[in-house]
């Protein structure tokens, strides 16, 4: 599959059969997340791998209504990343999801992308306090997002290209 073939077929993904993840197909998603580029060659980025059901359950609730496909999820990659090592953590982090979802579709698994910067949890704390309370990383580092990973249950339609919406394209010659 060529990439754009790859980004035609990613969406997202929130229902999940039991199927687990290989090690395998998990590392290369950690992989693809380890080699997007940073500003500066900082690389203040580091990845919580999560499998563990109890631990996912508990993070389905750090969003109101936003994270539950946890619950049902075979692997989520929490993305953090070291506020004093880069100002540019937050793209930086960003290009390290958009990575792992791009990467994770090319393997048939389905894919999330859970917002936590600047969200409330359940109990109305800050989405970012609530697992950092559950997975113990560093004050100085920030909770970006959380890719939930897991074979669809239904497989999701392909965007066609030849309905995007160029009219938001300008070309300078």
């Amino acid at each position: 599959m060529d990439l754009l073939e790859i980004m035609r077929s990613r969406r997202s993904v929130r229902r999940y059969t039991d199927e687990k993840i290989s090690d395998e197909d998990l590392k290369k998603i950690l992989s693809a997340a380890l080699l997007a580029p940073s500003g500066h060659s900082k690389y203040p980025c580091e990845f919580i791998a999560v499998k563990n059901r109890e631990l996912l359950e508990k993070m389905s609730h750090c969003r109101k209504g936003v994270a539950k496909m946890l619950e049902g999820a075979a692997a989520a990659i929490v993305v953090v990343a070291d506020k004093d090592k880069s100002d540019t953590f937050v793209e930086d982090s960003c290009v390290a999801m958009m990575n792992m979802e791009l990467l994770a579709t090319s393997l048939g698994i389905g894919n999330c992308w859970i917002q936590v910067r600047n969200r409330e949890a359940e109990d109305d704390s800050p989405s970012e306090e609530f697992l950092r309370g559950i997975l113990n990383f560093p004050e100085n580092f920030a909770c970006q997002a959380i890719l939930s990973l897991g074979f669809p249950a239904k497989e999701p339609r392909a965007r066609e290209l030849d309905k995007l919406n160029f009219d938001k394209v300008s070309f300078r010659a």
